[in-house]
């Protein structure tokens, strides 16, 4: 291998290490924000208040996009993310209420 190659071979291995390390921050974060919105649908269920909250949901949304813009992130694809996870959030809540 030439150096110019060994190099870029090093770069790449810091890269997906990086990548790598971020991937597990994300899973394990989002395991405590799902801990945490299980105890509000639990809260939720026992005082019989709906499983959604638009405005929240609303607030939220601007809040990320907001976020993303700061971070140089694709603010369309923070919303779509979040969506993602609200409705999970949602589908979680209305299991309590079962």
């Amino acid at each position: 291998m030439t150096d110019t190659i060994a190099r870029a071979a090093e770069v790449l291995k810091e890269h997906r290490d990086s990548i790598d390390r971020l991937d597990a921050i994300l899973v394990y974060t989002l395991g405590e924000r799902f801990k945490h919105t299980q105890a509000v649908g639990k809260l939720k269920a026992t005082h019989d208040l709906p499983p959604s909250d638009p405005a929240r949901e609303a607030a939220q949304i601007a809040r990320l996009e907001d976020l993303a813009h700061r971070a140089d992130l694709d603010p369309e694809f923070a919303k779509k993310f979040l969506n993602f996870i609200i409705a999970e959030v949602i589908q979680h809540h209305k299991q309590h209420q079962s």
